[in-house]
């Protein structure tokens, strides 16, 4: 996996960078804050980024979906020094396809990466599974995403489950999300594949069944 490293911290992208070079990703590119993340994921093309949010300038949050923008294939995994729940939230809603914090040993960051690139979420503690679960809709029990759904999707194609399940259309979701329609539809095609159904309402049949 191609890998894109944002820190404003020299010493924390060099030990990144050590890290994953002895597990055979591949760091094709380092950047000290958000504008410099967005260009560098625009030419460079990579298939992930692992972006801190605490930077000068344009800080992680707000480079986060222009940073999809620019590399619409590649996912974004926040690894943070922060557990805050607001960060968590608008990191998900963000589009982020994981949420890490720094405190978690280098062999479970390394899985949780490798997870990734399998499209599974990566998040870290059991308060980020709850915040997931209801990052729509406040926590409300109908709009909960079961465990078995939530472990198999990315955290952006359980926003445009959800989103389908408020009964909104992929103009629309793209609307919402920040996204172009083309991504959207490619989002779908990858949680249908997951959820092994072969349509959209067979989706959303399976999610609420699973949710009674």
């Amino acid at each position: 996996m191609r890998i894109l490293l944002v820190d404003d911290h020299p010493i924390t992208r060099t030990a990144l960078a050590a890290l994953l070079a002895q597990h055979d990703f591949t760091v094709v590119g380092e950047a000290s804050d958000g504008e410099e993340a967005v260009e560098l994921a625009r030419r460079l093309g990579p298939q992930l980024v692992l972006l801190d949010l605490s930077m000068p300038g344009l800080g992680g949050l707000e480079a986060l979906p222009r940073i999809r923008d620019a590399a619409p294939a590649c996912e974004v995994v926040v690894l943070t020094a922060s557990g805050s729940d607001d960060d968590l939230l608008a990191a998900i809603r963000g589009g982020a396809a994981g949420y890490l914090l720094k405190s978690e040993p280098p062999d479970r960051i390394v899985g949780f990466l490798r997870g990734v690139a399998q499209g599974e979420a990566a998040l870290s503690g059991a308060v980020a599974r709850r915040l997931l679960e209801s990052v729509r809709e406040g926590g409300h029990r109908e709009a909960a995403v079961p465990d078995a759904i939530a472990a198999a999707l990315s955290a952006r194609e359980l926003e445009v489950l959800l989103l389908l399940d408020q009964h909104l259309g992929t103009d629309e979701i793209a609307k919402r999300l920040f996204i172009s329609e083309h991504t959207v539809r490619s989002h779908v095609k990858a949680l249908l594949a997951k959820l092994g159904v072969s349509s959209r309402r067979d989706a959303l049949e399976k999610l609420n069944a699973a949710r009674r």
